[in-house]
């Protein structure tokens, strides 16, 4: 099946705009000279803004702020009107330090969903929705990986272990990306595309950067972790890789479904020596800790839960990317110049001592 060929001449509307991926999304399309339809949860703040406006600058492109809530029904139908092209980036990203998950995480996941593709319902201009979804909606836990043949994860497979109670933010992004399947096929004036990269890593346009993988570059630069790291393992991906993917799924007719986007599986000691290589003045983790330590550690020194440990910690497992390069014609750069941009990040934004 082809799906939907979109007229550039129309705005594109970017939800949660003022985040880590759709900033660069935003960047990309004004770039190419298109309008954006920017959503934020209040256009008047400047720490949200600023870095949106000056991307703008410049550009050939016209930027057009609008304030909107996931959870407000309704509250994105200004900012769709008119638009063929929704591209969904709103979402909770907390991995720790909340008490309801369900109210952190999973109501807004997917009752925003919910609220933006019933504004694409309403519109009746938009013909195509890329939805960023996560890896986290292929697989909950490494150890799944012992089941796959080559231990590889594909765009075929579901997280099915998942819940409020363990690994909760993967159970808010494939909840979301279930109900946004589900939306799409009871109604035909719109595809949808999902876009699902690993671990983000690389530069951010903005310095209220907030990610799990900020966290980690702080964890190994901080000295936090200068006696050992547990082998755990992450595919990581660059942030300029996954916003790209998202404009090209958007007007390529034929992407149709789900893409995992993702680069290389790499351990955190194997992150701490490329780092090394870069950055030798910071203290780097330079062993692992056998798993029985990090089991009777972790729980209290990171609150991980022996769960995670359990089903994470000394497991191999790859992602295939093939779909994202053969059909979007993604090209992947080098990890190590990613790793090292991403580790200036949080150096740059003061969350970790320049030495």
């Amino acid at each position: 099946m082809v799906g939907r060929a979109i007229d550039r001449s129309k705005p594109v509307c970017i939800t949660g705009a003022s985040g880590y991926i759709a900033s660069w999304i935003v960047l990309y399309l004004l770039a190419d000279g298109l309008t954006v339809h920017a959503t934020v949860r209040d256009a008047r703040k400047a720490s949200s803004v600023d870095h949106l406006l000056k991307a703008a600058q410049g550009q050939p492109g016209v930027l057009k702020l609008f304030s909107a809530d996931l959870i407000e029904e309704g509250s994105f139908d200004e900012a769709v009107r008119g638009c063929e092209l929704v591209i969904h980036t709103a979402s909770p990203f907390i991995i720790k330090g909340f008490k309801d998950p369900y109210e952190a995480l999973v109501r807004p996941a997917v009752d925003g969903t919910r609220n933006v593709l019933e504004s694409c319902n309403r519109s009746g201009s938009v013909r195509r929705v890329v939805l960023t979804s996560s890896v986290a909606s292929i697989y909950g836990d490494a150890i799944e990986a012992l089941s796959k043949r080559g231990h590889v994860f594909t765009e075929a497979d579901w997280n099915e272990t998942s819940s409020e109670s363990h690994q909760p933010y993967s159970y808010s992004k494939v909840m979301a990306e279930r109900k946004a399947w589900e939306i799409n096929k009871a109604q035909s004036a719109w595809d949808l595309v999902t876009i699902n990269p690993s671990l983000v890593v690389g530069p951010s346009l903005t310095r209220n950067t907030q990610s799990t993988s900020i966290d980690v570059m702080r964890d190994l630069g901080s000295g936090r972790q200068k006696t050992g790291v547990p082998h755990l393992e992450f595919a990581l991906v660059d942030v300029r890789e996954v916003a790209r993917a998202h404009v090209l799924a958007g007007f390529n007719p034929d992407a149709q479904g789900r893409f995992i986007v993702s680069g290389p599986v790499v351990s955190l000691l194997q992150m701490a020596n490329v780092l090394r290589g870069r950055f030798p003045q910071y203290p780097l983790p330079t062993r692992e800790l056998p798993k029985w330590l990090v089991r009777w550690v972790a729980p209290i020194a990171a609150g991980v839960s022996r769960a995670f440990i359990d089903q994470n910690v000394g497991y191999s497992f790859s992602f295939d990317n093939t779909r994202s390069q053969s059909v979007l014609g993604i090209q992947y750069r080098l990890l190590t110049d990613t790793l090292c941009e991403h580790f200036e990040q949080p150096i740059e934004d003061g969350l970790l001592r320049r030495r």
